[in-house]
C-alpha cells in the first residue's frame, strides 16, 4: 500500500481537501482510458494517481479563495 508522506505532497501549500479531490479525478480517468482501451491496470488506479502527483506529472490547481488560507 502506498503510504506517501503529506509533508511532501503538499508542499505547493495544496489543501488536503483539493489533493483528495484531484487524486478522485485523476484516479477515475485512469480508469476509464485503461477501459476504453481495454487495458488491464495491475495496480490501483488511486495509486497510479497519488505517484502522478507526487512525480509532477498531474498538477493540483486550487480555487482562489482558498489558495491563501
Amino acid at each position: 500500500m502506498l503510504n506517501p508522506d503529506l509533508r511532501n505532497v503538499l508542499k505547493n501549500h495544496t489543501s488536503r481537501y483539493s489533493l483528495v479531490i484531484a487524486t478522485a479525478k485523476r484516479a477515475r480517468e485512469i480508469s476509464e482510458e485503461a477501459e476504453e482501451n481495454n487495458e488491464i491496470i495491475t495496480e490501483k488506479p488511486v495509486s497510479l494517481a497519488i505517484q502522478e502527483i507526487i512525480d509532477g506529472k498531474y498538477v493540483v490547481v486550487e480555487p482562489a479563495e482558498i489558495r491563501d488560507i
